[in-house]
Formats: C-alpha cells, sequence, structure tokens
C-alpha cells in the first residue's frame, strides 16, 4: 500500500468526523431546546440521621406501653406470631430453630438462651426483654439493636406489636403483669 492509499483512508475518516459533528451542529441550530432555569420538579432527600442504640431507645421510650397494650389481644397475637414460628418455638421446653425459643422471654435476659449462638450485638446487650424493649425490637430489629443478625423486618402497626407482646407474655410460667 502506498503513502497515497494511507492519505485517501485517513482523510475518509477525518471527512465522516467532521460530517458527524457538523450535522451535529446543524441539527442543534435546527432544533434548538431552551433549557428551563428551574426544573420542572425537585427531588427531596431524606436526611439520615447516625443515632445509637441508646438514644434510638431514649425516643422509643416515650411510648406509653400501657396504652400500647391495650390495642392488643392474645387471639390475634397467636395469628400474627406465625410470621415468627418459622425461626423461633413458643412451647415450654421447645428447641432453638434458626432463632432462639421464645417460651419465657417477657422479662428474661436478652442473649441468655443457652445452646444458641447469639450475634455479638445481642450477646453483649445487657437489658431484660421488657415489654418497651420487645416493643422496640419488634418495630425493626436490625435498627433498635445495631449487628443483630435477625433479618425480619419488624411489625409496623401498633396493635400487632401489642398482640404478639401479649401472646409472647402469656407463654410463660409466669407472665408478666400487664400495666
Amino acid at each position: 500500500m502506498d503513502s497515497f492509499e494511507i492519505n485517501k483512508i485517513v482523510a475518509a475518516v477525518l471527512m465522516v468526523a467532521l460530517l458527524v459533528i457538523g450535522l451535529g451542529k446543524l441539527s442543534d441550530i435546527i432544533f434548538h431546546v431552551e433549557k428551563p432555569k428551574t426544573p420542572g420538579y425537585t427531588v427531596e432527600v431524606e436526611q439520615v440521621s447516625t443515632a445509637s442504640s441508646s438514644t434510638t431507645t431514649a425516643t422509643v421510650e416515650k411510648v406509653d406501653i400501657a396504652a400500647l397494650m391495650t390495642m392488643g389481644d392474645i387471639a390475634s397475637g397467636e395469628k400474627i406470631f406465625k410470621k415468627c414460628a418459622a425461626c423461633h418455638s413458643i412451647i415450654k421446653g421447645g428447641k432453638n430453630a434458626i432463632g432462639p425459643a421464645l417460651y419465657n422471654v417477657v422479662g428474661r435476659k436478652v442473649g441468655s438462651v443457652e445452646d444458641y449462638k447469639y450475634s455479638k450485638a445481642l450477646a453483649t446487650y445487657e437489658k431484660e426483654w421488657t415489654l418497651e424493649e420487645l416493643n422496640g425490637y419488634l418495630t425493626k430489629p436490625a435498627k433498635w439493636i445495631k449487628g443483630t443478625k435477625m433479618a425480619f423486618a419488624g411489625l409496623r402497626k401498633e396493635a400487632d406489636r401489642a398482640s404478639v407482646i401479649k401472646y409472647l407474655n402469656e407463654n410463660s410460667d409466669s407472665p408478666v403483669p400487664l400495666p
């Protein structure tokens, strides 16, 4: 291939590039679109706060647990607990499954079931399962105790949480008196 052939190829490539750029500029002139100075809509971004579990506990403690407990009943708590029964047993002397056995859970120290390997977060959590603590945990477990391996999304409805707490309290050797 001689230099004349190479020059023709380079000229053709440059001509195509100039043609594409020229058509782009020409179409911008013909079909000119003015961009609005302000967008047609704004996207609001929710600020994410980095609160520790103690701060979360403090804000949820303001929930009136007595009023919350009046919303629930044991029968519906038993039905709602079926979501939990896939991982937890509730019968006396029940075995640990994916999650620990929950018989006698109300009033028990967090992370105290023997023969169950808790996540580090639950094993070092130095509280008891009170009605308030259960309410906060059942709202969203991963947010209440950061680092827990429980992948449950939580119960959004207050009545559902109250019913499950009443059901858990009822399945105990000595149920805690409700407020």
